[in-house]
Order: structure tokens, then sequence, then C-alpha cells
């Protein structure tokens, strides 16, 4: 199951860390879905993925559906679930703002909703065949599937594998 879970991957040499797959993820997980009108929004929409620098090497970051999940462990309402594919899921409609899931995430990717303080998290954008934050990325520096066909991708590029 380890290596059959989907999540985002990022090539650290491509990233310039331009911050395009934070704005493609608000947006998609806007009510809208447009930027212009998004930005309207009276509950702003808050990014599930990050683009971080350590020793000035930027990257991106989002939930790693970790197979034993700490946030999980830690969710005292069972908002935080292991879904049957391996990925870890937020039910927000479970939460009730303890914020035990976003102490307890050893990435530290999982945010407070700026709405109602409930977490959020990365959820692959369940709604669309492909992942914003991939789709958007002007450098190709990101990819989205299982790390056996991320390891594909990194030898051609080009190849649409999931």
């Amino acid at each position: 199951m380890k290596n059959a879970v989907k999540k985002i991957f990022c090539v650290l040499e491509r990233c310039t860390g331009c911050k395009t797959c934070e704005l493609a993820c608000a947006v998609e997980h806007s009510k809208s879905k447009d930027l212009l009108k998004a930005i309207l929004e009276e509950a702003l929409p808050q990014q599930r993925i990050e683009a971080v620098s350590v020793d000035r090497k930027p990257f991106s970051l989002a939930c790693q559906h970790c197979e034993d999940a700490a946030c999980v462990s830690a969710c005292m309402a069972n908002a935080m679930q292991k879904a049957a594919d391996g990925s870890t899921v937020c039910y927000e409609d479970k939460c009730v703002g303890c914020w035990m899931c976003i102490m307890a995430c050893p990435f530290g990717v999982i945010r407070k909703k700026r709405s109602d303080k409930k977490s959020i998290k990365c959820d692959l954008c369940p709604d669309r065949d492909d992942h914003a934050c991939v789709v958007s990325c002007p450098t190709e520096a990101l990819f989205g599937g299982t790390e056996e066909a991320f390891k594909k991708w990194l030898k051609n590029p080009k190849a649409k594998t999931v």
C-alpha cells in the first residue's frame, strides 16, 4: 500500500519557488474556481500546498499521506482518516478545530482554515482528473501520482503517467 498511495512530488532542481502552485490550489478550492472571482469571495480561499525554502532552495510541500499518519492518530474527532486508497483525508464536517493534527504533522502541511478555524490539508483535488498545482507549475517541477509512477516520470518527464 505504501508505494501505491498517490501524492504530490516535487523535483527540487526544477522548483523556483514562484508560488504558482499555491495560487492554483487556492483558486481550485474557492467557491467560484475563478481567480478574479475568488479574490472577491467573502471567505478567501486557502491553498493546501506551500512553496517553502530551506537553505535558499525552494520546493513545494503538500500532505505526504503518510502510511502511519500522526495526524490520524492525534485527531480526537476522527476527522482525519485513512481512505481505502491509502490517502489521508480530512473530513472538515467532523473537525472540531482542536488542531491536534496540526501539531502532530511532522511536515507542517496541515493548516487552520481562516473562515471557521477547522483543519485543512491537500485533498489531491478529488473533483479533477489532474491536480491544480501540478497543471499550473510553469517549470513542471510537480508530479501527482504514486511513487512508482513518479520514478518512471523522472526518466521521461513528457510522459503523462499517473
